[in-house]
């Protein structure tokens, strides 16, 4: 009996030569975009009140039991500027990580990491008593970030020509100029890329196989 075991590495890069195209990836960016115009053509995404009834977070509501609004804020979006930033860093980034990881996993950690932020985000204005209507799915692309640096640590701080430090730093200005520039959920942001770090954890292993 001989074993081989082989890096998660080989695996991943054969996996992205194998798929190309990011389906999920873009069926999700193409949902966000139809998304966006049906709100759009039924009032505006900039009023607060279509919001609401379009199914953006409102901790008060979700306190009371309408707990759908933490997902579907994730692909809800003020204005067009606020949906083409999201679109734009997950068209590239959201790429790379499901060729690495594979389409159902990748629809995992976007969703779930995406839920973690918007519950983070929940709970955190909760418990402050602040009051705030929010949507948008930089919670889910943070989730897609974190996934992402996992990813990139197990291939020893590269894959492809994405670096560690490239990722990091997206991260850290992304959340400095939410700072700054007001009106961004970086709690949100936070718990995404922190709920995406350990999905990544938990999705992407590496392989070994056995040959007898």
């Amino acid at each position: 009996m001989a074993k081989l075991e082989y890096d998660e590495g080989e695996d991943a890069i054969d996996r992205m030569r194998k798929n190309p195209v990011s389906r999920v990836n873009f069926t999700i960016i193409i949902i966000n975009i139809l998304v966006f115009a049906w709100v759009e053509t039924t009032g505006s995404s900039e009023n607060l009140a279509h919001m609401l009834e379009c199914g953006a977070a409102f901790p008060p509501l979700i306190a009371a039991g309408e707990y759908y609004r933490l997902v579907t804020c994730m692909f809800l979006h003020f204005g067009f500027e606020h949906l083409f930033n999201n679109m734009l860093l997950l068209f590239f980034i959201g790429d790379y990580l499901e060729r690495a990881v594979g389409p159902l996993r990748y629809g995992v950690i976007y969703l779930l990491g995406g839920l973690g932020g918007s519950l983070l985000s929940f709970f955190y204005n909760l418990e402050i008593g602040r009051e705030v209507v929010s949507a948008g799915a930089s919670g889910a692309v943070f989730a897609v970030i974190g996934a992402m640096v996992y990813v990139v640590i197990v291939h020893k701080g590269k894959l492809e020509d994405i670096s560690l430090q490239r990722l990091l730093l997206m991260a850290v200005l992304s959340i400095y100029f939410g700072i700054v520039s007001g009106g961004v959920d970086n709690v949100a942001h936070i718990g995404g890329f922190a709920a995406g770090f350990l999905l990544g954890m938990i999705v992407y292993r590496k392989g070994r196989h056995s040959r007898e």
